[in-house]
C-alpha cells in the first residue's frame, strides 16, 4: 500500500465528500460523537454499496485498507492540478 504525500488531508477531503454524498442519498448526518474510525467504515461501505469503489477482500477489511481505498477514490475525483495531489 503506497502512501501518498497528503494522505491525511486527502482522507479528510474524502470523508467530507463521502458525508455529502451520503446526505444526498438520504442518509442522516453522523454526529460529532461518532469516531473517525467508524466514519471511515460507514463511508467505505456506502461507496462499496453504491459501486463507487471496489470492495476489499473480507480478510483485508481493516482501518488502514479502508482509509487507503477512500484516499484512492478521492484522488481519482479531484482534478489533476488540485493542490492535494501535488
Amino acid at each position: 500500500m503506497k502512501k501518498q504525500k497528503n494522505d491525511a488531508k486527502l482522507l479528510k477531503k474524502a470523508l467530507e465528500l463521502g458525508m455529502a454524498y451520503a446526505k444526498k442519498q438520504g442518509y442522516g448526518d453522523l454526529d460529532k460523537s461518532v469516531s473517525s474510525k467508524d466514519k471511515v467504515e460507514c463511508i467505505y461501505r456506502l461507496l462499496v454499496e453504491a459501486k463507487q469503489i471496489t470492495p476489499l477482500a473480507v480478510d483485508q477489511e481493516d482501518g488502514p485498507n479502508m482509509k487507503h481505498k477512500l484516499v484512492l477514490w478521492i484522488s481519482r475525483l479531484l482534478p489533476a492540478d488540485h493542490p492535494l495531489l501535488q
